[in-house]
């Protein structure tokens, strides 16, 4: 409930009266403590608020958001989303979708929804597996990922899923961890802050079809290794005394002895650079999480949106003089006879 004695909302009024119903462990508690803490942080509405997702573990957070919900069906959240930011563009317009959901039948909602830069806010979480569906390979599990799909070992490369939403020339692209809870809550507040399209892949435990697939990251010895927190105007530094960095040099990223090289020579991270290669670059240190990985915010950047430029068309067209002709319209180009 909100706060009596401040004013300001907390977790509870964006808590749903449904039983939260995960496999115990599961990362997907972890990101929905994160995202309700996050909005009442910001005082954002629950009545101005709509999560959409579709199908898939994940897929259940809209029924455990005191906000406006839409279950859709599989990959087609962002099309969705579209629509109602298109309708509203007030709303606050979340998508929720898993690794599967977003990136095999959905990719093509997914992309085109980055490219076309919508306010709207897409959470992929991404457990490498399908968890749903009792445990078969996905688009990012490893190359020899052995499942119940993939008996002799999954053959062909994982997505990418950063470099995927860089290539798509999305506007913001950050990745973060589910377990960092203040790091994520930082993640969902820069991507509210955006204007425009915003994608967080979030890596999400998997306890039961794929624990441990994160421990390079989460582990307490194995993170001073292979965490590479990215900082703006910042050298991209890791490693147990910043022993380790990043160069950019023959058009990819690599890591660095910063003993060996100097620290004016490592790279330093502008993520509101217009060009994405840079940001591209280091998002290809690692396929996943198997050793340096970087996290935090990899593009920030400025571009129009999709509905101001559609309210700008609708404007121009009420501009023009004389009423509207539908059968002019129809009949002015492009047409023919069939005899």
């Amino acid at each position: 409930m909100t706060d009596a004695e401040t004013g300001r909302r907390t977790r509870a009024d964006f808590q749903a009266d449904d039983e939260v119903r995960w496999c115990p462990g599961c990362g997907d508690y972890a990101v929905l403590a994160s995202v309700q803490t996050f909005l009442a942080d910001v005082g954002l509405d629950p009545a101005r608020v709509v999560f959409v997702s579709g199908i898939g573990c994940s897929s259940r957070f809209p029924y455990y958001m005191n906000t406006y919900g839409f279950h859709g069906i599989h990959g087609r959240a962002p099309a969705l989303a579209s629509g109602i930011a298109l309708a509203d563009p007030d709303l606050s317009v979340w998508v929720v979708t898993g690794d599967g959901d977003a990136l095999s039948i959905g990719g093509n909602h997914l992309i085109h929804s980055l490219r076309r830069n919508l306010n709207i806010k897409i959470l992929l979480f991404n457990n490498r597996i399908y968890g749903l569906t009792k445990g078969q390979y996905s688009p990012t599990s490893e190359v020899g990922k052995r499942t119940k799909s993939s008996p002799a070992g999954s053959i062909g490369p994982p997505f990418n899923p950063v470099s995927l939403a860089l290539g798509a020339e999305a506007t913001f692209v950050a990745r973060t961890v589910d377990t960092d809870r203040t790091h994520t809550i930082e993640m969902l507040r820069r991507a509210h802050q955006h204007r425009g399209t915003a994608f967080i892949e979030i890596y999400q435990r998997c306890n039961v079809f794929n624990d441990q697939a994160f421990v390079a990251l989460t582990g307490k010895e194995e993170r001073l290794e292979n965490r590479i927190n990215l900082r703006h105007g910042k050298p991209v530094l890791f490693g147990r005394h910043d022993a380790k960095g990043v160069v950019l040099h023959a058009g990819g990223a690599h890591i660095v002895d910063v003993a060996e090289v100097g620290l004016a020579a490592l790279h330093v991270h502008d993520e509101h650079a217009p060009d994405p290669s840079a940001a591209f670059a280091l998002s290809r240190l690692s396929a996943g999480p198997e050793g340096p990985t970087p996290v935090g915010v990899f593009r920030d950047v400025a571009r129009p949106l999709y509905e101001d430029e559609l309210q700008r068309q609708m404007r121009d067209a009420q501009r023009r003089p004389g009423p509207a002709n539908l059968s002019e319209l129809i009949r002015q180009t492009g047409t023919w006879t069939v005899s």
